[in-house]
């Protein structure tokens, strides 16, 4: 049998291959749609194209790959062990405290928050996982890492155990991947499947888990230490931090510091979160117009995370939505949008179907390639809100995906901001606002 193979390349790929390289581990590795750039670096790393029909001890599979691809479930009827990289980072430095957290929308936002609270805390903490860079570029790094933990992700994750562990949230995500919501919420779940006595499981008040570890809950509204001690107002939070995100990073940052006999400051804690600043794209304030500001959450594809942009975005609200429908229920948003929706700007293949489901009045713009199609809505949005005299947020949450007219999520989002502040440059240079 053969040692290690790893399948599906990319990102979490390259981050397994460089690390395997580093730690003198010999791999074979197999990809069916390569990159020369995956190929040239495999090459660089001495690491030969594998034979999935073959055997191996290991198989490092990458997220995208779904479990029960047929290579997987035959390298495994073969005696492989699948894994992704979570679990060979866990397994190979087994001292280095690791915070997972995972949610159907907010991880993103709270992983980079508990890093940065462990550091104004003394602590070389990093981020990684799901959100970039590969959890195995940083774990040599850091002397703890805070690893954002995908469904995809927690399906490989054999006899991972967390000291402490974040569920942000559960709603209804990539049903084509995992075809039913008990089915994706188990794989979310995962996350708690290794705790024991003694670790730390922080989740949203209400929400019950089976697990073995100690539960701690967080109110969205009040950001305060496990005994009740307030740590900071959620009103004072820097714009664009969403105060669940910080209540429950707060209780892990928490956990993890007396997890390690480390001290647990009020004030320090309280001066991290007025330093820490929003992930970009991630409900980020990217231009303002006058009164108006432009909201960019591109990311926000799933219902529960759109909701959550509505109800955050200050009113009235010009919507941005388009992109590939993903089949996200409309009903909530429909509720969402009752009253602080001004108009809905709809875009790309299915941004028109979707309006006429939400049953919101809309435009529609269109143009030739993404770049084009977003300076339409942008403007459009802006001039339905009363132009640079009007008032609001032109809001990108678009709950479809990005696939139509873009490469992902973060280069829609980055068209959103050009297109913008074009438009905010326009507006000072024709002096329609202050400079």
């Amino acid at each position: 049998m053969g040692g290690v193979l790893i399948y599906g390349l990319g990102r979490s790929g390259r981050g397994v291959a460089r690390f395997l390289a580093r730690e003198g581990v010999r791999a074979e590795w197999h990809d069916a749609r390569p990159s020369p750039e995956d190929e040239a670096l495999m090459q660089e790393l001495g690491f030969a194209r594998g034979d999935v029909g073959g055997s191996y001890r290991t198989v490092v599979a990458a997220p995208g790959v779904p479990i029960d691809h047929p290579d997987l479930r035959a390298l495994a009827a073969r005696g492989a062990e699948l894994i992704g990289e979570v679990a060979l980072a866990a397994r190979s430095r087994p001292h280095l405290p690791l915070v997972g957290v995972t949610g159907t929308a907010g991880k993103g936002g709270t992983t980079v928050l508990i890093a940065h609270l462990l550091r104004a805390a003394g602590l070389n903490a990093r981020e990684g996982g799901n959100i970039d860079p590969p959890l195995l570029d940083v774990v040599d790094a850091a002397e703890v890492a805070v690893v954002e933990l995908s469904s995809f992700q927690l399906e490989r994750v054999p006899g991972l155990r967390l000291p402490v562990a974040v569920v942000t949230n559960l709603g209804v995500d990539h049903l084509d991947r995992h075809r039913t919501v008990e089915a994706y919420h188990a794989a979310k779940l995962n996350i708690t499947a290794g705790q024991a006595a003694g670790d730390v499981l922080v989740l949203p008040a209400g929400l019950n888990v089976p697990t073995r570890a100690e539960v701690r809950a967080f109110q969205p509204d009040r950001i305060a230490l496990a005994d009740g001690r307030e740590v900071l107002p959620a009103t004072d939070l820097p714009e664009g931090l969403h105060p669940a995100n910080a209540a429950a990073a707060v209780l892990a940052a928490e956990a993890l510091l007396t997890r390690l006999g480390r001290p647990v400051e009020v004030g320090v804690l309280a001066a991290a979160l007025r330093t820490a600043r929003p992930v970009a794209g991630r409900f980020e304030t990217v231009a303002r117009v006058g009164e108006v500001r432009f909201i960019e959450d591109s990311i926000a594809t799933r219902t529960i995370a759109v909701e959550a942009a509505l109800t955050r975005a200050p009113a009235p609200i010009a919507w941005l939505v388009g992109g590939r429908d993903k089949g996200a229920d409309l009903a909530p948003l429909r509720e969402a949008a009752r009253g602080r929706v001004a108009r809905v700007i709809a875009f790309g293949e299915d941004g028109e179907g979707l309006a006429r489901e939400l049953g919101l009045p809309f435009t529609s713009v269109t143009g030739e390639g993404g770049e084009a199609v977003m300076q339409a809505a942008a403007r459009a949005g802006l001039e339905a809100l009363g132009g640079p005299q009007g008032a609001g947020t032109v809001l990108l949450a678009p709950i479809g995906t990005s696939f139509d007219l873009f490469a992902d999520y973060k280069a829609r989002g980055a068209s959103f901001a050009r297109a913008a502040r074009a438009l905010a440059e326009d507006a000072r240079a024709a002096g329609e606002v202050g400079a």
